[in-house]
């Protein structure tokens, strides 16, 4: 039977069918929430043990601000070697990959 000779479906064998696709989608989606849970667990791990040195990790980039700070362009020319880094190593990436 093609779609033109079947029978109209009644109102209530449409809403039956769009409840049970609206279900399908529910459960696809507690599904693919509980992959993406498993696939960051690790980057998660790793921030939260990142934030536990935050107070540190302040205090010792202030300390080498406060070195860096006395001499500014000691500070524009790192900025520029690793502008310059951090953009060779993406082309090179992308060469080779």
């Amino acid at each position: 039977m093609t779609a033109d000779t079947e029978a109209p479906l009644s109102r209530a064998q449409r809403k039956a069918e769009l409840e049970a696709r609206i279900e399908q989608q529910r459960v696809d989606i507690l599904v693919a929430v509980n992959r993406w849970n498993t696939a960051a667990e690790s980057i998660d791990s790793g921030w939260h043990a990142l934030m536990r040195f935050k107070v540190p990790l302040y205090a010792i980039g202030g300390v080498l601000m406060l070195g860096i700070g006395k001499n500014h362009s000691r500070l524009i020319r790192y900025g520029r070697r690793a502008t310059a880094s951090a953009l060779m190593f993406n082309r090179l990436r992308r060469l080779l990959g």
